[in-house]
């Protein structure tokens, strides 16, 4: 199963992706625990990829794509702007930058997903679930 959409880079798109989430998660039998990992991470990938890579421009899509092989189910978002170095990210639980407002959302989806990885120049976030709790038969 593979769904892949692009939306604008408006805030206001954000419940269309929600929505998606809500509707794979249903379709695969997900449970509460991993269903959540999924939306806050994807949410997350999503809003870095509007706020920080885009820049707001509505004129530059995010596109998001929803994959479930083998137990594996794996989100990856693309943005249209130059992109970020993500071992650059500082830590924001380290004492100098819990007051800093930037670098939560990658923390949060590192620590979300099983696997995450990023293109080469950053503009791109890959990002695995490992799934245990698929009902197979909801897949046809």
């Amino acid at each position: 199963m593979i769904m892949k959409l692009n939306i604008g880079s408006n805030m206001n798109n954000l419940p269309i992706i929600e929505g998606k989430v809500d509707e794979i998660m249903i379709k695969l039998g997900i449970n509460k625990d991993e269903y959540g990992r999924i939306l806050v991470a994807t949410m997350e990938a999503v809003n870095n990829a509007i706020v920080h890579g885009n820049q707001y421009d509505n004129n530059k899509d995010v596109c998001i794509s929803f994959e479930y092989r083998e137990k594996d189910f794996i989100v990856k978002v693309r943005d249209q702007g130059i992109g970020f170095n993500p071992d650059c990210v500082p830590d924001p639980t380290s004492p100098e930058n819990i007051e800093n407002l930037r670098g939560r959302g990658v923390f949060l989806m590192k620590n979300l997903a099983d696997d995450i990885g990023f293109n080469e120049i950053g503009n791109e976030v890959i990002m695995k679930f490992k799934l245990e709790t698929i009902d197979a038969k909801n897949l046809l």
